[in-house]
């Protein structure tokens, strides 16, 4: 049996979209990250980084949100292509999630919301590079119904619950048609419905 350790944020709820998605029995542990359970010696010992969520599978710990969705594809054999350019092009997408987007709409949440002075330049920053991290996915899905092509993978669940925090982001959804019939398309999938209540603990 593996264990989830996990919480209501885009990285944790891409990983419980993807245990519903690939059908994996999996007990999952919902920390509160507003009480410093992700800084508990016993859950920094399985991940360095103080972060959620994290995968303990046959007592192998993965921590990382790109990482445990590789790892539960790859179990599965579902939703990533085995080899070759499929899943090259599947795991491009998925790094540019985990390498720019979640960093620059985090980033941009922070200091909309949690930053006690406003902070023009930092909003300027990060709102310049959201929005064009916005025109690269609308590009994209403009021309193809999913990120890595016809088939749903684990680039569109690890990107989905970021681009839907648009309306925290403050962001005109008029100018991203793809992407907002993208974002709807997915919020129908029965596996989203039921992995966005398991992190929300309903």
């Amino acid at each position: 049996m593996m264990t989830l350790y996990t919480a209501n944020t885009p990285n944790g709820q891409k990983a419980t979209i993807a245990l519903q998605e690939l059908e994996l029995a999996c007990e999952v542990r919902l920390l509160n990250l507003g009480a410093g359970q992700q800084h508990a010696p016993e859950f920094v010992a399985m991940s360095p980084n103080h972060k959620i969520p994290l995968l303990v599978d046959d007592g192998q710990a993965i921590f990382e949100s790109g990482a445990i969705l590789i790892h539960l594809a790859d179990k599965a054999g579902r939703l990533l292509p085995k080899d070759g350019a499929p899943r090259s092009t599947v795991l491009q997408w998925l790094f540019l999630q985990v390498a720019s987007v979640g960093p620059m709409l985090g980033q941009l949440w922070w200091f909309r919301h949690a930053c006690t002075e406003r902070n023009e330049q930092a909003l300027d920053r990060y709102g310049n590079e959201v929005r064009r991290l916005y025109g690269v996915y609308e590009q994209r899905l403009a021309s193809s119904a999913y990120l890595a092509g016809d088939d749903y993978s684990i680039a569109d669940i690890a990107t989905w619950p970021w681009l839907a925090s648009h309306t925290e982001l403050g962001l005109d959804m008029t100018a991203y048609p793809a992407i907002s019939a993208w974002l709807a398309r997915i919020a129908q999938r029965p596996a989203t419905v039921r992995g966005m209540a398991i992190a929300k603990g309903d």
